[in-house]
C-alpha cells in the first residue's frame, strides 16, 4: 500500500485547505477513501442513533500537481484511512505561503500521513516543516460501512437560499430552541420554523426554484405526485444545521435540499471541483 501526492499551485493548495476546513468543522473523525482519481471523506454516524452522515468527493486532478497510490490489491485499488481532520486542517494551515506540499503515507512508528510543507526563504536552501498525523488503517472487510448513501426517495427537493443569510438567521434561532423545522414544497417556497411554548418564529423564502430529478429508468422520484403547494417537513437538530452552515468555507455554484418527512434531510452542497452531501436525520 503506497501513497504520496503533492500540489504545487498556491491557488489549488488554498482551496484544498478551505476543503479540510469544512470537514473538519462538520466531524471529529473521518474516514479518507483513495482512489486513483478521487479523495472522499466520509462519515458514517449510524442514523440510528441520531447521527448526521456526510459524503465529501473531491477529483484528485483538480488540486495534485502528482498524485500515486497503491490499493490494498491490484483489483481492490483503493486505501481507507481514518483520520482527525482538524489534525490535517491545523498541518496545512502552515502551508499558506508555502512553495510546495507533499503528503505521503508513511508506517515508522504507526501508520502516518507525512504533510511536508516546503516554505520560502530567503537562503538558497529552503525550510521543510513535516507534520506527522497518526491514521488508522481500515481493512478490506469493512470497506462496505462506507459505501456512498443512496439519494432518499424524498418528498420535496428545492434549491437553497443564500447560505449566508440562512446561516445568520439559523444562528439567531439558536438561541431559542434546539431544534428547528425545515418545511419545503414544489412551488419553490421554504419555512425555517422554531415552535416554543414561548415563541413561535418563522421565515419564509419565496422563488427558490425545484430542481428536476429523474431516475434510472426516466421517472421521477415520488415528489411528482404530490400538490405543488403542500409542505414536506421534518424537525431537525438546529446545532447541526448550524455546523454545516458554519463549515462553509466554499460558496457552493449550487446548494439544494431534500426532505424526507418526519425522516431526513439530505443536504447537497457543489462547487465545480468538490460536492458534499450531509444528511441530518429527524427528531422523533
Amino acid at each position: 500500500m503506497r501513497f504520496r501526492a503533492k500540489i504545487v499551485d498556491l491557488a489549488c493548495l488554498n482551496h484544498f485547505s478551505r476543503v479540510i476546513n469544512t470537514i473538519a468543522k462538520l466531524a471529529k473523525t473521518c474516514t479518507l477513501r483513495l482512489t486513483v482519481s478521487k479523495l472522499y471523506f466520509i462519515l458514517s454516524d449510524k442514523v440510528a442513533n441520531g447521527g448526521v452522515t456526510m459524503w465529501c468527493e473531491l477529483c484528485q486532478g483538480n488540486f495534485f500537481d502528482e498524485f500515486q497510490m497503491e490499493g490494498v490489491a491490484a483489483e481492490h485499488n483503493e486505501i481507507y484511512l481514518e483520520l482527525v481532520p482538524d489534525n490535517l486542517s491545523r498541518a496545512l494551515k502552515t502551508a499558506q505561503s508555502a512553495k510546495a506540499v507533499k503528503i505521503k503515507l508513511t508506517n515508522k512508528h504507526c501508520p502516518c500521513l507525512r504533510v511536508a510543507v516546503e516554505l520560502p526563504s530567503l537562503s538558497s536552501s529552503s525550510r521543510i516543516v513535516t507534520h506527522d498525523i497518526p491514521v488508522g488503517i481500515i481493512p478490506r472487510k469493512l470497506w462496505n460501512d462506507f459505501r456512498e448513501p443512496s439519494v432518499p426517495d424524498f418528498d420535496v427537493s428545492i434549491y437553497l437560499p443564500v447560505l449566508k443569510t440562512m446561516k445568520s438567521i439559523v444562528e439567531r434561532m439558536k438561541n431559542l430552541s434546539n431544534s428547528i423545522v425545515i418545511e419545503a414544497n414544489l412551488s419553490g417556497e421554504m419555512n425555517l420554523k422554531i415552535e416554543t411554548d414561548l415563541v413561535s418564529v418563522t421565515t419564509h423564502f419565496k422563488d427558490l426554484g425545484n430542481p428536476a430529478w429523474a431516475s434510472e429508468d426516466g421517472y421521477q422520484s415520488s415528489a411528482q405526485d404530490r400538490d405543488l403547494e403542500s409542505m414536506a417537513e421534518a424537525r431537525i437538530d438546529i446545532k447541526k444545521l448550524q455546523q454545516l452552515l458554519a463549515g462553509q468555507q466554499v460558496n457552493p455554484t449550487k446548494a439544494l435540499c431534500n426532505i424526507v418527512s418526519k425522516r431526513i434531510v439530505h443536504f447537497i452542497l457543489l462547487h465545480e471541483d468538490v460536492s458534499l452531501q450531509y444528511y441530518i436525520p429527524a427528531l422523533a
